[in-house]
């Protein structure tokens, strides 16, 4: 059975682009907005990874991030945080509010996978 990931990024783009890179090894769930993202979450749906753009719509990444953290259903669930925010305060920031990891976009599929892996462990 392969493992879950949900995207949340408000760019089809890069949710087909990992799509292409990981399906064959993980089932992919995408949402433009982190609000769908809950709403599937509270659905039942308890995938093995989030993986995290910060800008976007409606709710960005941080509040999603230190909302899943603080709810006690959903904390455990690990989040890579892919975003073209090149700040190193923010990435700091993610990661102290509980990221597992932070990639910079543009990024390397590849690369993306290996870090996943490494989570996943």
């Amino acid at each position: 059975m392969k493992k879950q990931i949900l995207i949340l990024d408000d760019k089809i783009a890069i949710a087909k682009i990992i799509s292409v890179y990981l399906s064959n090894d993980f089932d992919i769930t995408y949402f433009d907005t982190p609000v769908k993202g809950i709403e599937w979450l509270y659905e039942g749906n308890t995938p093995d990874l989030i993986i995290l753009d910060i800008r976007m719509p409606e709710m960005n990444g941080d509040e999603f991030l230190s909302y899943i953290k603080k709810n006690g259903l959903f904390k455990d669930i690990p989040v890579i945080i892919l975003s073209g925010e090149e700040s190193s305060a923010t990435r700091i920031r993610m990661l102290e509010e509980g990221a597992d990891d932070y990639i910079l976009k543009p990024f390397n599929p590849m690369e993306l996978k290996i870090r996943i892996r490494k989570v996943l462990k």
